[in-house]
């Protein structure tokens, strides 16, 4: 995408004033939350505005409020819900940090885990006694997950005992439980219709349960699977392989072109070295990812279930089933997946996570294009 100027509706420029935005961690992401009503209507006026904001196009989205990382060049615009059975809508936007790219062909779990508490601290969710449980109607794929949170006093209850791998510190917790998660961005929980497809002689598992992921086992790409993030970022010839597996599998997958795209994700597995189900590094696209995506983790355990899936045989799944401890660089992250697996096509039968989130500013920002 290119940079264009930023304007409202109509054309109009965007009032001096700034426009009102949190900025908040969800997981292990942090990102700007929006009422959609605070954006302009039309979707090009909009995401030329969020890439002004955010800074994108510059390795250090130094003229915005970005993060310099993928994982901190998120957007999440919320709304009350078209839906009857939802509460509030969520659409997530992924922004580039170096070019000046959105998209919103993918979900995002983490930043998911500030929505419900965002949506009253706008009003557009009434905070019950001691609890408040959203329903939230995920955009992207259609799918609806309820989001359950504390709220003491009717005000958001961020503090809390809850520790999350790769956040420092401890928070309150929020149990994310999702519904109709297969197939969010493909249509299809296998959407190349196998469960095992090869890929320039690496056997892969594209699975698409809120994430469309590519498995693949670390050791065919001669990796432990274990070598920290910050020395797979290192390696040029990975990162080109890596690539080149995502691009075919995205066609394989009826992505299409995926080059401009950070999904699918590939996810590198191994055997748990410190207790877990299964090691992971992961890639977005190119980039390792300093722990995983929650829906990615979803996805990656629902690979490891799939009778023949690829790297199942490494998995150590507890004898009580379906709750997945995913190793990342950081730490853990543990998911529930729960299949059927005597459907064919495997149907999903749930999934769950617990996650927590923070506000860490409540304000105005202005983008580049107002101070010029």
């Amino acid at each position: 995408m290119k940079n264009v100027p930023v304007t409202g509706p109509g054309g109009t420029p965007v009032p001096g004033d700034g426009v009102r935005c949190m900025l908040m961690r969800g997981g292990t992401s942090k990102g700007l939350y929006f009422l959609a009503a605070d954006l302009p209507p039309d979707p090009a006026a909009r995401d030329a505005l969020l890439l002004a904001v955010m800074g994108s196009g510059h390795p250090l989205q130094v003229d915005g409020v970005g993060g310099a990382h993928p994982l901190a060049a998120k957007v999440a615009v919320v709304s009350p819900s078209q839906r009857e059975d939802a509460d509030i809508d969520y659409l997530f936007l992924q922004l580039g940090v170096d070019e000046p790219t959105i998209t919103d062909r993918q979900n995002c779990g983490n930043i998911l885990a500030g929505v419900g508490p965002f949506a009253v601290e706008r009003g557009l969710v009434g905070a019950g006694r001691g609890s408040t449980t959203a329903r939230i109607h995920m955009v992207n794929s259609r799918a609806v997950v309820t989001a359950t949170f504390a709220t003491p006093g009717g005000r958001v209850g961020y503090a809390g005992d809850t520790a999350i791998a790769g956040v420092p510190g401890t928070a309150s917790p929020i149990l994310l439980r999702f519904a109709d998660t297969a197939g969010s961005a493909t249509g299809s929980l296998l959407p190349t219709g196998r469960v095992c497809d090869v890929i320039d002689g690496i056997a892969v598992s594209c699975v698409d349960n809120g994430m469309p992921v590519v498995v693949a086992r670390a050791a065919d790409f001669g990796l432990t699977g274990y070598e920290p993030a910050d020395e797979l970022a290192g390696n040029g010839e990975l990162a080109r392989r890596v690539q080149a597996l995502r691009l075919a599998a995205g066609k394989l997958m009826g992505l299409g072109d995926v080059s401009g795209l950070t999904v699918p994700k590939t996810t590198l597995v191994s055997a748990p070295r410190d207790g877990g189900t299964i090691c992971t590094r992961t890639f977005i696209p190119v980039r390792p990812h300093t722990a995983i995506g929650v829906l990615g983790a979803v996805t990656v355990a629902t690979a490891l279930l799939l009778p023949g899936g690829v790297g199942g045989e490494l998995a150590r799944f507890p004898a009580s089933g379906q709750v997945a401890d995913i190793e990342h660089p950081t730490g853990h992250l543990e998911v529930e997946v729960e299949l059927d697996t005597s459907a064919s096509p495997p149907r999903v039968l749930r999934a769950g996570v617990v996650r927590t989130a923070r506000k860490l500013f409540d304000g105005t920002v202005y983008p580049a294009s107002m101070a010029r």
